[in-house]
């Protein structure tokens, strides 16, 4: 005991002098447009709340409601603990992406993990976008597949590796927005790709599930790529505002995820009235009027931050403000609360070394005068650099 505590004080020391040094900060009530951290009332740009489902009445009156069938599911799916509910989710989230089927995972990080660990092996390869999210490339690693790592959204390079590769099997994995920069992955040239060298595709869709597409099925229905893609992973847990994740794919596919999918075998089953609030936050999802709430919030903060001469394409709900080192990323922060905004600074190993940043994500629940507020204090802030 005495070895960790003295191990792990060194540690802390350290990552503190690198300005790397990260506390809990419980928000004092729900999640939404406006939070209180303490006594202080917030406009939060630090949430990925995109569609404000997570405060949503109806999904918390539905958590209620399915908290009548247990606290928890009591056991793993494959034994004791798959419920109605969850079969019903899951038929509910294959009609909703237009799959054979559908499996539940306990997040997105545990989906990824198990989906990549299932489709491929020792002897196979995984090609991977430099700036994937930690779950793909840990599900890469887990798979003792061989994983090779190509230049962020450069397809040119993912055609190099995939020609050089002798790999029984090949499986490309990608974002579809990714979470730190909220550009988009070239996924036409991805599924060309894919076809060309006989390689499966699996794309994760957390940051553009119920973000977009005509019916908020994320980046694949919006390119028109959903046929080309062998399997989708989305969360519950952002656009949805409620918890889990799932893999949309055939029904094959899904089958051998329920028997190889580790982070799905050896785990307890969501509660149920998790996944009830999943069902109904996924009947609201259905309506554009969220998603289109939330574009016209996009394109406003969009071309606010373009005026304070900062990149900033409407790409995504997702806007980075790279500053460079932690230390002036924490100060914006800082600056930042002291106008009552709370936009949390993202540090490496987050976000590569000397790309510190501020990451504003807009909500659909945001009102105009809250955007512009948020780009007064920036602009306060930035000038003070």
């Amino acid at each position: 005991m005495a070895g960790a505590e003295s191990m792990a004080e060194a540690a802390l020391s350290a990552l503190a002098a690198r300005g790397l040094r990260r506390t809990l900060e419980p928000l004092a009530g729900a999640q939404g447009a406006v939070v209180k951290v303490g006594e202080a009332s917030l406009i939060n740009l630090s949430s990925n709340d995109y569609l404000g489902l997570a405060s949503s009445a109806t999904s918390i009156g539905a958590a209620r409601e399915g908290a009548r069938e247990g606290a928890g599911a009591g056991s793993s799916r494959l034994v004791t603990g798959s419920l109605p509910v969850h079969a019903q989710l899951e038929a509910a989230l294959a009609a909703f992406e237009g799959t054979e089927a559908a499996l539940l995972f306990n997040s997105g990080y545990c989906a990824n993990l198990g989906a990549v660990q299932s489709l491929v092996g020792p002897g196979d390869a995984v090609f991977s976008d430099a700036l994937n999210h930690a779950s793909l490339i840990d599900g890469a690693r887990l798979s003792r597949a061989a994983v090779h790592v190509y230049p962020h959204l450069d397809a040119d390079a993912l055609d190099a590796h995939l020609a050089a590769s002798r790999a029984a099997r090949k499986l490309i994995v990608t974002d579809a927005v990714f979470s730190m920069d909220g550009d988009c992955a070239p996924l036409p040239a991805i599924c060309a790709l894919a076809e060309r060298h006989g390689a499966m595709l699996l794309v994760d869709e957390a940051h553009a599930t119920g973000v977009m597409g005509a019916r908020g099925r994320g980046l694949c229905e919006h390119l028109g790529c959903e046929e080309r893609v062998d399997v989708r992973i989305g969360t519950l847990s952002k656009a949805a505002g409620s918890f889990g994740a799932f893999a949309a794919a055939g029904r094959a596919v899904c089958e051998l995820l329920v028997n190889r999918a580790r982070a799905f075998v050896f785990t307890t089953a969501l509660p149920p009235g998790v996944c009830a609030a999943s069902l109904a936050s996924l009947a609201l999802m259905r309506d554009p009027a969220r998603r289109e709430a939330l574009w016209r919030n996009i394109r406003r903060l969009s071309d606010g931050l373009r005026a304070l001469g900062l990149p900033a394409e409407p790409r995504s709900p997702i806007f980075p403000v790279v500053l460079g080192t932690p230390a002036r990323a924490l100060a914006a922060a800082q600056g930042l609360r002291a106008r009552g905004v709370l936009a949390k600074a993202i540090r490496p190993p987050t976000v590569p070394e000397h790309t510190s940043r501020l990451r504003l994500s807009v909500s659909a629940a945001h009102t105009p005068e809250q955007l512009d507020h948020v780009l007064t204090a920036l602009r306060e802030v930035l000038a003070q650099r």
